[in-house]
């Protein structure tokens, strides 16, 4: 063992220790690592689960990406394409992709006993992925769509329940303006999700996409248009390329060109909304480790003050500038490391029983989600470590450039 390391440890774990200063001092900058390292962890932690919550939430009402004839984002009124099972299943083999499914789109108005909510039904077929809706399903069930008969039952949020006062087996009357003229249909509710989504749980009402194709006089393989769902978000520029070369540029029977949009085009907002969340995070990570940083300093500085009769004794001796630098910059690693623990335990505690309970809640109508998201993975968290340990070990081998001051001689005699 080199003797800067033995003497290292014997400083920091010797149990006999006389000095009254340095045992706040340590303490202080262990405390300062631990909060610093457990706020960033934390905050590295709740950014990236509220974007995922809230990507996941536009994913479940929009899919990753979306093929029609024209978009209407404000009106959702959109022109009909033909779309055959062909066209489906050459997109569904394609590399990347989970799942391929038609929709339909149609605005109206929803009256309850003098009530009105314009809202948008939202027509599925038979092969709709319900998954998302049946995590969030608060009451009732999801639809059953069949080929023979057209299903006038509805799912509608938990928000349009409370504003209209409807709940399961509730009939009401939804109208539709078509080509000028009004049209009415009876509707039924068959069950009632909540995403915590507040714009989108206010809007979309879902429904059989048979009953928007009779409203609008389609033919039965025409709809609003295609929704395609991917293995991996991180993977939607490489299979929109993919989805791209197979309907891209290309025309059905009437004529109407295919259109493609991801979800980030279809939402450019809220998606630059969430990428500027990625600053909040760097700037938090920043500062926590100067503070971690600084506190560890002033430790380091304590400990050599402490030591000068020391620093003096091994200069005498023939021990270099660098060797003795070398025995504070050990003890300041099993400081770091200490501190480091007791971060992480404070950090992934509190992500884990968050994540298990959710006792932090929030607003869900000014965050989209009503607790606070925590989703930490393996790699952020070694990123986040390996990041505070380097600039901790880098802010410190400065300060200990102060031992080449001191001199032999007076270090002796210093008290």
């Amino acid at each position: 063992m080199k003797y800067e390391l033995f003497i290292a440890k014997r400083i920091h774990f010797s149990k006999v220790d006389g000095k009254k200063v340095s045992r706040p001092a340590v303490r202080i900058a262990i405390g300062g690592i631990a909060l610093g390292l457990a706020v960033m962890i934390l905050a590295v932690a709740i950014v990236i689960g509220f974007k995922q919550e809230v990507r996941n939430k536009l994913i479940g009402f929009g899919s990753h990406i979306q093929i029609g004839a024209t978009f209407n984002n404000q009106t959702y009124e959109t022109m009909p394409i033909m779309v055959d099972a062909s066209m489906l299943n050459v997109i569904s083999a394609a590399e990347g992709i989970k799942h391929v499914q038609r929709f339909a789109t149609q605005p109206g108005i929803i009256n309850t006993n003098g009530n009105f909510q314009g809202v948008v039904l939202k027509g599925v077929d038979g092969d709709f992925d319900w998954n998302f809706f049946k995590s969030n399903l608060r009451d009732g069930e999801v639809l059953s769509v069949t080929d023979s008969t057209v299903n006038k039952n509805v799912i509608i949020s938990q928000k349009l329940s409370d504003l209209l006062k409807l709940k399961v087996g509730d009939k009401f009357l939804s109208y539709f303006i078509i080509d000028g003229k009004v049209r009415v249909r009876p509707l039924v509710v068959q069950g009632v999700y909540s995403t915590g989504f507040g714009d989108y749980d206010k809007l979309f009402v879902l429904c059989d996409i048979k009953m928007i194709q009779r409203l609008n006089s389609w033919e039965e393989g025409q709809c609003s248009g295609v929704e395609v769902l991917i293995d991996d978000y991180d993977n939607l520029d490489a299979a929109y390329e993919r989805v791209f070369r197979i309907v891209g540029n290309r025309f059905d029977e009437a004529g109407s060109s295919y259109v493609l949009r991801t979800i980030r085009q279809i939402n450019p907002q809220i998606f630059s909304w969430l990428d500027l969340l990625d600053i909040n995070v760097v700037i938090i990570l920043i500062l926590m480790s100067l503070v971690a940083g600084f506190t560890m300093i002033s430790g380091l500085l304590i400990l050599i003050l402490e030591r000068t009769n020391m620093i003096g004794v091994l200069k005498a001796l023939g021990a270099s500038n660098w060797s003795i630098r070398k025995i504070f910059l050990y003890q300041s690693l099993f400081l770091v490391g200490k501190g480091m623990l007791i971060g992480n335990l404070i950090g992934i505690t509190i992500c884990a029983v968050q994540s298990t309970f959710g006792l932090l809640h929030l607003d869900p109508d000014v965050y989209y989600v009503d607790m606070v998201p925590m989703h930490l993975t393996l790699v952020n968290w070694l990123f986040t470590n390996i990041l505070t340990f380097v600039v901790l070990m880098l802010m410190i081998v400065g300060p200990s450039y102060i031992i080449t001051k001191i001199s032999p001689a007076k270090s002796i005699r210093f008290e």
